[in-house]
């Protein structure tokens, strides 16, 4: 008998929570046959509408009983009778749904899971959390810790995405897909980064490259991407994400390429990318102002211990601010020879405990 007859994704509209969830979701579907519904959007709510209506109230579900938590949803418009059924597993990922995830496995006598620690509620009310080890190191029985983050791609998937999505088009020998994030609290890549470490490849010959952006890229990243590649005979794909961002080729570029290249700034884009069996060139970006956080011990320094563990399991090779990409190139391909998903653990351990 499964363990969980139905897993419902409680999501903050966040692509990359998002496929955290929907990766164990799956893995629970295929080793336990778990019917996945949603995801079940939660709403929007910033400023001091968020503070008072959704952070404040949500400190309380824990220690509350069932009616609390009805209440609860019910004051965002939430029936938590449409998703009452027995053994039923909540899974969110950020700390604006995981909430809601905590009330509706409440409010229906269910279970509840968590992926990376929330802001006000902690991993202690959930009956599974899933931390990344980089976010926290504990004993705690309901908690296990991943190595990067756990993700939706299936390697035996990918071959056939990458021929649906490039149908038509011919790539033979090298493919080189580079993955490339954006600003954010700790990193800064620019024009000048992308022109240095990127605008080499522009001349190289017997390589195609696929490249993509993020959402966090900005206009002088993309546009100097745009610039370099635009008329290079290297270029096999590009994708600029914040002129078509409704466009889903990650798993088709993972599955055409030889070798991939992720920015630093994007642990879900690496951890994507090794779990696809790739060997990740890491690029390093410009950074922010790092004194304070060094000193509390955030910032970039928990990234660069993942990055280091990541390396000693030979999921990545460090190439630095300014790579040699001759040499990375070298190879046939760069792939790993580990069997390295994080989401598959993570639903075995769900399934035993």
């Amino acid at each position: 008998m499964p363990k969980f007859k139905k897993v419902v994704i409680i999501s903050d509209g966040i692509r990359g929570h998002f496929h955290q969830s929907l990766g164990i979701a799956r893995w629970l579907e295929r080793l336990d046959n778990t019917e996945i519904q949603g995801p079940v959007e939660v709403p929007k709510l910033s400023g001091l509408k968020k503070f008072f209506k959704l952070k404040l109230p949500s400190r309380k579900i824990p220690s509350s009983n069932k009616n609390y938590s009805e209440k609860f949803l019910s004051s965002f418009g939430i029936d938590y009778k449409n998703f009452f059924s027995p053994e039923t597993l909540f899974i969110s990922a950020g700390s604006s749904a995981a909430p809601f995830c905590l009330a509706l496995a409440k409010a229906t006598e269910n279970k509840s899971a968590v992926i990376m620690t929330p802001s006000v509620l902690g991993t202690k009310p959930f009956d599974f959390a899933i931390i990344p080890e980089h976010d926290k190191k504990s004993s705690e029985k309901n908690l296990i810790t991943t190595l990067g983050a756990a993700n939706h791609i299936f390697i035996p998937e990918l071959k056939d995405e990458a021929a649906s999505f490039f149908a038509g088009k011919n790539f033979s020998g090298k493919v080189l897909t580079i993955l490339v994030g954006g600003s954010d609290a700790n990193y800064k890549p620019d024009a000048e980064w992308v022109r240095k470490a990127l605008g080499p490849l522009k001349d190289f010959e017997g390589v195609k490259i696929l490249i993509t952006t993020s959402r966090r890229s900005g206009q002088a990243v993309e546009n100097e991407i745009e610039k370099i590649f635009k008329d290079s005979p290297a270029l096999g794909y590009m994708l600029l994400l914040s002129r078509e961002p409704e466009v889903k080729a990650l798993p088709a570029m993972l599955g055409a390429a030889t070798h991939v290249l992720v920015t630093e700034d994007s642990v879900s884009m690496v951890s994507e990318a090794a779990t696809a069996g790739f060997k990740v060139g890491l690029l390093r970006v410009p950074k922010t102002s790092q004194s304070i956080k060094k000193i509390l011990g955030y910032g970039t320094q928990r990234f660069d211990e993942m990055f280091l563990r990541m390396e000693q399991e030979n999921l990545i090779e460090d190439l630095g601010m300014i790579p040699d990409l001759k040499k990375f190139l070298a190879p046939p391909e760069q792939k790993h020879n580990k069997n390295f998903n994080e989401a598959r653990r993570v639903a075995e351990w769900i399934i035993k405990s």
